[in-house]
């Protein structure tokens, strides 16, 4: 039931992202970084921790999953460490996702060789 959860919610999640795609103007860039900042401000009012809990992977995998990873990281270290966490908070909380999706991409960029478009 766990999988079936996250596996609806992403897919709602990612639906609901490509009909605003589809129905505005807006370049993909623009709406991923207002998805990322959707997490945060989400994560900032105290509403995407207990979505997160209720949905598990399904609303952490998204991006604003990552924009709430990352504020989530920089409340954190400011609290541990005051000011200058605001600095290394959100990149030491997203840093093995960071890492793994540079990784792996750099991983399949040698497996299948990609070619420019003529």
């Amino acid at each position: 039931m766990v999988y079936f959860k996250a596996f609806v919610v992403g897919g709602l999640i990612c639906s609901f992202v490509q009909i605003f795609l589809d129905k505005t103007k807006l370049m993909p860039g623009r709406v991923m970084v207002l998805l990322v900042i959707g997490g945060v401000l989400l994560g900032a009012l105290g509403i995407y921790e207990p979505f997160l809990r209720w949905a598990g992977c399904g609303a952490s995998v998204p991006l604003s999953g990552f924009g709430y990873n990352l504020s989530k990281g920089v409340m954190e270290a400011v609290n541990d460490e005051g000011f200058i966490g605001l600095f290394k908070g959100g990149l030491k909380a997203a840093a093995a996702g960071t890492s793994a999706a540079l990784i792996f991409s750099y991983l399949a960029a040698i497996i299948f060789q990609p070619k420019m478009k003529k």
